[in-house]
């Protein structure tokens, strides 16, 4: 069994450079400016989820969703981000695989426990004071 999952780990990058070779001999320089615009937008990716992670865990747990559901949506947009940096076109197909997968949106969009006033009987108005 180990013979065979050190082949399968060894047969990735193989066949991962081979593609790269293959897609370089007949597509030239439009490889490189692809590859290149890939990183960039993983590189955005990533830096974009870790700015906005902490604001969606607390917007969920503002309307009382699980948290894992953000933290699953950040893990998958961050591994996408890296499978995109790695130079690759099977990499980038499994990137943009992981980011199709769908989260499913909390159906409930108003939190569980309703505060209530401490006094119900405050009636809201304006007023000007005539001397």
């Amino acid at each position: 069994m180990r013979p065979l999952l050190f082949l399968t780990i060894l047969a990735f990058p193989v066949a991962e450079i081979w593609l790269l070779i293959d897609l370089a001999q007949q597509y030239g320089g439009w490889l490189i400016v692809y590859l290149l615009v890939i990183t960039v937008l993983g590189l955005r990716l990533i830096r974009d989820e870790k700015q906005l992670f902490s604001g969606r865990m607390m917007q969920n747990l503002a309307v009382g969703g699980n948290p894992i559901k953000a933290v699953f949506g950040s893990a998958r947009n961050i591994i996408a981000g890296v499978l995109l940096i790695i130079p690759g076109i099977m990499t980038d197909i499994m990137a943009a695989l992981i980011l199709l997968i769908p989260i499913k949106a909390n159906a409930q969009t108003t939190p569980k426990h309703h505060a209530n006033a401490a006094n119900d009987d405050i009636i809201e108005g304006e007023f000007h004071r005539e001397d």
